[in-house]
């Protein structure tokens, strides 16, 4: 897995893009790169509007939609009352309902493995970024602990491009942070330095500061670390 990555520039790209489909291009891009058997996101809004692509085959998601599996899907249910990413077998798996959608994945397709990111917008949108890949535990788990930071970033830098692209969307809340500030404040909560924020975002420490002063004004934050500590009670990045 993951031969060829780049994440200044998938975020480069993921600001570039002016459509739905061309933000769903780059994201299976990002698949390609990390050579992963699948990529997922979908959101959902208090309204119940719905966004979302998968490269899992037309087969299983026909399925699952026919099933109403998102009722019993341990991934679905287990995500919706966690703000931190969840790798899938930290799940509860335990009942007849969830091993019978479990097998029943796996004969569509879907890797024995998986990585879900919560994600939370204005307006009570809803949203999980995932990736999917057969693989032992222990390769997996050594993927995730390389990449997991990174994907954490593209999962929130995506889901604020689909609202920006989502047809007639509300104006943001007052206090609602910019894709940019998201994503200096998320790695800052990751326990990067200023000089590695700026370095993964491509951009000068003084540019940076300029982002971190933002935020702190929009969160009514005394601080950084107060910021950062807002932010994350109030769902808006995760770690």
């Amino acid at each position: 897995m993951a031969k060829k990555f780049n994440l200044s520039q998938i975020l480069e790209d993921l600001e570039n893009t002016g459509t739905l489909e061309e933000l769903t291009n780059v994201t299976v891009g990002v698949r390609s790169g990390l050579e992963l058997d699948h990529i997922i996101y979908h959101w959902v809004d208090s309204a119940g509007d719905q966004y979302g692509f998968a490269t899992y085959s037309d087969a299983w998601v026909k399925r699952y939609q026919e099933r109403n599996y998102h009722r019993i899907d341990p991934v679905i249910l287990g995500c919706f009352q966690r703000f931190h990413p969840v790798d899938w077998k930290q799940l509860n798996w335990a009942s007849k309902s969830a091993r019978d959608f479990l097998k029943d994945a796996h004969a569509h397709g879907v890797g024995n493995q998986g990585y879900s990111i919560p994600l939370r917008g204005p307006h009570g949108q809803f949203a999980l970024f995932t990736i999917n890949h057969s693989c032992a535990d222990e390769e997996w788990q050594g993927f995730i602990q390389t990449y997991g930071r990174d994907l954490i970033l593209i999962a929130h830098f995506l889901n604020r491009m689909a609202l920006e692209f989502r047809h007639a969307r509300q104006p943001e809340d007052r206090g609602a942070l910019s894709p940019r500030e998201i994503d200096a404040m998320t790695l800052l909560a990751l326990g990067n330095s200023r000089a590695q924020v700026a370095h993964s975002l491509a951009i000068s420490e003084h540019t940076l500061r300029a982002y971190i002063e933002s935020a702190r004004s929009k969160l009514g934050a005394h601080n950084t670390t107060h910021a950062i500590a807002t932010a994350l009670s109030r769902g808006l990045i995760v770690v």
